[in-house]
């Protein structure tokens, strides 16, 4: 039994070597019959065999040369790396934006009424309360109503129960209510009788409260719709709260848009706060929205209306996101994403609707007005507070212009039958009002010609990991000149992506070091999905998985961390020189901390297969030194290709950082198997920057 679990422990290769001592060691011992030496033998053979098979893969050797020489030097583009985001998995509602109502207009279940109020519930019993919906809304955008008839009272023959009846809202899977912190409720009521309606953050069950506050009113008070705005500030933590509105005041009331924000958020913006300083650790150059698919819609009906998403955010109707199955209020809307992207020191790149869906697609003779539609938006983000559009941006609180620069036309529509006649149409009129706008086409290079312009052109990447690998040479072939890409779409998809494992993150990671190299004709990029709600993944991977109260990052999240730095750096030649291993990727930059200025030469590695390197790494051509201290490793790498992080785990898979004591010109390094590894190397400051 001992030898046959030596003999799947030790490989072929390592006994044909061990033969000639283990025919000697036979001979030793033939002539005994003492067990205890035969076992003696059998683990020398072992512990010889097994060392023998790590010096193999230890004996895996390659060269690293890097020319760091300033004339061979190339920069890469200042917006290289960013983010995408798309309306998908519950990303912005019930994410990104911190709203915690859900469905808080009530127009989730279309406009005939009565209608689902979902996912709304009833306190009490159809003898005490009857809650429906009507088109009695103030907001003409928004006609849905919630009312509310209250048959029971606080004395009488039909007595409310204890804590009264009404309705409660549990937002997106719980409401996260912190201790101590403070939440802007704002709600619409009108009433045919005097108003006792309290409003309360409680637990799921409803039995416990961590804060509220009774309105009242007098039946002339409320006899219009009547706007109430207060704060509530909770005296207990719990994930899984609701919100409550009760009475027990018999009559008919009316509820309309209900809102609960913390008022603690991301740069006082309502971003969620855990999930937009993630963004922010990426150090994003740009963001590119609303999404792909989401910004299509499956039919045009649904489609992401930028001007519908504008203005206050109780005038906003609303509309269902078919591409992926669930209502958004459209809080985050056109302004509160050039808002992010100034927020996150980003450069906006707008995904307009060019009048296709999924299933619809508008033809060319009939297209005017959508793209009047679009050079509107333009002008909302770009104009002066005294135009049309400018100025609903002003009362918004910006008058200052937005930095929309980059506009993309459509969601790689190209094989459509009349895309290319209305990208046209639209690529005209936006260069004739706003003459530098980067116009973003969705066809590949081949297409783009004087009849048929683009600045930039759009690719998208979804493939496995061994593909996504070999495409760290996607464009080594790719003709330096005319209009360049912007890959605003890659993931590894497949069975071993998983939901976000190692083997996918590191294959992303050579494809972004083969951006990297080729960044002269590649512009930008970025990844997708950004975002997932643990409660609804429509989609997996995903760079930051989250729920009402917890977030954490996935291996490829981590990875893009190794690429923060490069967007504006310099790029050194370089070339890998290893036999019979084709498994590692690598490249170098120059770049500079933007918090004490020094400069660093960074180095990123990674390696794609399940052996460990030694690799000698031969920087030539530097101007100035590297420093004896100051240099760190930082290693992405785990026990497994296939690990991927977790509620529970959440930095399974996460970078370490060491200092370096051999940073230098010339450095042998180890690389482990399935590893992701940077070397920055303090430089000296040059003798000009000193002066």
């Amino acid at each position: 039994m001992l030898m046959t679990s030596l003999s799947v422990l030790i490989s072929v290769p390592s006994w044909l070597a061990l033969l000639p001592l283990m025919q000697l060691l036979f001979v030793q011992f033939d002539d005994r019959e003492d067990a205890g030496s035969w076992l003696h033998m059998l683990v020398l053979v072992y512990a010889l065999s097994w060392a023998f098979s790590l010096g193999s893969v230890a004996g895996q050797t390659g060269q690293l040369n890097i020319d760091a020489s300033p004339q061979n030097a190339r920069k890469i583009p200042d917006k290289m790396f960013g983010i995408f985001f798309e309306e998908i998995n519950h990303a912005g509602a019930g994410g990104l934006w911190a709203e915690l109502v859900s469905n808080r207009g009530f127009e989730a279940g279309g406009p005939n009424t009565p209608s689902n109020i979902d996912p709304w519930l009833i306190i009490g019993n159809e003898s005490s309360i009857i809650v429906g919906t009507d088109r009695t809304s103030y907001f003409e955008r928004n006609p849905v109503a919630l009312r509310m008839e209250v048959l029971c009272d606080s004395k009488g023959t039909n007595v409310c129960p204890s804590g009264g009846v009404g309705i409660y809202n549990p937002g997106y899977w719980g409401m996260n209510v912190e201790r101590r912190k403070v939440y802007k409720v704002a709600l619409h009521i009108r009433s045919l009788d005097a108003v006792s309606l309290t409003v309360s953050l409680a637990s799921s069950n409803g039995l416990q409260k961590m804060a509220s506050h009774t309105i009242t009113g007098s039946k002339k008070q409320f006899a219009k719709w009547t706007k109430i705005e207060f704060h509530l500030k909770s005296n207990q933590n719990n994930a899984n709260s609701r919100l409550q509105l009760t009475t027990s005041k018999s009559g008919v009331i009316w509820l309309d848009q209900v809102s609960v924000m913390p008022l603690d958020t991301y740069m006082g913006h309502g971003f969620r706060k855990d999930l937009a300083s993630m963004l922010a650790n990426l150090k994003p150059q740009f963001l590119k929205f609303p999404g792909g698919n989401y910004a299509m819609g499956n039919y045009l009906r649904n489609a992401f209306r930028w001007s519908e998403t504008v203005g206050p955010w109780e005038e906003r109707p609303g509309h269902f996101n078919d591409a992926w199955g669930y209502w958004t209020d459209d809080g985050l809307g056109f302004f509160e994403f050039l808002q992010l992207a100034e927020d996150l020191g980003a450069l906006p790149v707008w995904v307009v609707n060019d009048g296709a869906s999924q299933n619809e697609e508008v033809s060319t003779t009939t297209i005017a007005s959508l793209v009047k539609d679009i050079v509107d938006g333009i002008e909302f983000a770009r104009g002066g507070p005294e135009s049309t559009w400018g100025s609903v941006r002003a009362a918004m609180g910006h008058p200052q212009p937005f930095n929309l620069n980059y506009v993309s036309i459509g969601n790689q529509e190209c094989w459509m039958l009349y895309y290319r006649g209305n990208y046209q149409k639209f690529y005209s009129a936006i260069k004739a009002a706003y003459p530098d706008i980067n116009v973003i086409s969705s066809c590949d290079k081949s297409t783009i010609s004087p009849s048929n312009p683009a600045d930039l052109y759009d690719v998208h990447v979804y493939t496995s990991s061994s593909d996504m690998f070999s495409r760290t040479s996607m464009f080594d072939n790719t003709p330096r000149s005319g209009p360049k890409a912007i890959i605003s779409e890659y993931a590894v998809t497949g069975n071993d992506a998983g939901k976000g494992t190692l083997v996918a993150a590191l294959a992303e990671a050579a494809f972004l070091v083969g951006l990297e190299r080729n960044s002269d004709v590649v512009e930008m990029a970025s990844c997708a999905p950004l975002f997932v709600n643990d409660n609804d993944r429509r989609w997996s991977p995903d760079a930051i998985v989250f729920n009402s109260w917890q977030s954490y990052g996935c291996p490829n999240y981590w990875m893009l961390h190794f690429f923060k730095d490069s967007s504006g750096a310099t790029l050194h030649p370089s070339n890998i020189q290893i036999s019979g291993y084709n498994q590692l990727a690598a490249s170098a930059i120059t770049w500079q901390s933007s918090k004490d200025k020094s400069t660093y030469l960074k180095i990123k590695v990674v390696n794609f297969g399940n052996k460990a390197v030694n690799l000698s790494i031969s920087v030539s051509g530097l101007n100035v030194g590297i420093k004896s201290s100051g240099s760190k490793k930082t290693v992405l790498t785990s026990s497994g290709p296939l690990d991927e992080n977790s509620f529970q785990q959440p930095e399974k898979v996460a970078p370490l950082s060491s200092p370096m004591d051999n940073a230098n010109q010339q450095m042998d390094v180890s690389l482990g198997a399935y590893s992701l590894t940077s070397f920055d190397l303090l430089l000296e400051q040059s003798k000009h920057s000193s002066s």
